[in-house]
């Protein structure tokens, strides 16, 4: 559910129109469906269908709570193959813009010739709007990371879901120039119905391969050790420019992470890129 393994998956230009369930959620429907059918002819069955009823619910909390799970959809934690051969990571930052951080992440990247994809909030964006023209003038991309990065994200429905992540959309497609191709779910949680949300908005979900916790922890040793250890072509970062916590002396962690990680990066012959430039 959760593992690193290279599987490319299909860019948003391949997406299908038409929403197609997974394997396993169609499987769920079946099983609900014939649970119900032999509870009904055969009475006495019921304990071993509400079993199994009870088991698959909670396979699906795990697709739910698992933000690397591909159960519910398509999710990149990976780069797409031919990516990793080519030596490509992707440096994401979510909870943007914000009027301190983000110019001086802007500036690192900038000192360091890396690229990255930012995923942005949308009223955070539309509160400044210049940061996320600065942001593509610098010849990073912008994301999608919902509207108003709700707490509840995963127990919305599909209409609740459509709204959010396309007005989202909306704003963010004005300000930067282009609509988002990517998205990234508040904490990483969603549910069955933000699979269906997405593609008919023609959005391709992505996690990571691993985060540093840098909207929690203060230092940022623990942090850059989080992301760097292991570092492989592929892989996809995970850090935040917005709500980011403060080391002791009160900067924000990011900018003491991100100078060692692309020194890292550099030292292995890997490159930062955008998220859009992977699917090239």
């Amino acid at each position: 559910m959760g593992d690193n393994r290279r599987v490319p998956l299909p860019p948003p230009e391949s997406m299908p129109a038409r929403w197609r369930p997974t394997g396993f959620l169609r499987g769920s429907a079946a099983l609900h469906a014939a649970a119900a059918a032999g509870a009904a002819l055969a009475p006495a069955l019921w304990p071993w269908a509400l079993g199994a009823v009870a088991a698959n619910q909670a396979a699906i909390l795990a697709g739910v709570l698992l933000p690397r799970s591909r159960l519910l959809g398509s999710n990149w934690t990976r780069l797409p193959a031919p990516a990793a051969a080519r030596g490509a990571i992707a440096i994401t930052l979510d909870d943007g813009p914000d009027p301190e951080v983000t110019p001086r992440v802007l500036e690192l990247l900038a000192r360091h010739g890396a690229a990255a994809s930012f995923f942005l909030i949308g009223e955070r964006a539309a509160r400044h709007p210049q940061l996320v023209r600065d942001i593509v003038a610098a010849g990073h991309r912008v994301e999608n990371h919902t509207q108003r990065h709700r707490h509840d994200f995963a127990l919305l429905g599909p209409g609740r879901y459509a709204r959010e992540i396309g007005a989202a959309q909306a704003v963010l497609g004005e300000l930067a120039g282009s609509v988002p191709r990517f998205f990234r779910a508040p904490a990483g949680f969603r549910n069955p119905f933000l699979d269906l949300a997405l593609v008919r908005l023609g959005l391709q979900l992505v996690s990571w391969t691993r985060r540093g916790f840098d909207t929690r922890a203060r230092d940022a040793a623990v942090v850059r050790a989080r992301l760097t250890r292991g570092l492989a072509a592929g892989d996809i970062l995970l850090l935040h420019d917005g709500h980011a916590a403060r080391t002791a002396a009160g900067a924000p962690v990011v900018l003491e992470v991100l100078p060692r990680l692309l020194e890292a990066a550099r030292a292995a012959g890997l490159r930062p890129v955008t998220l859009r430039a992977a699917l090239d």
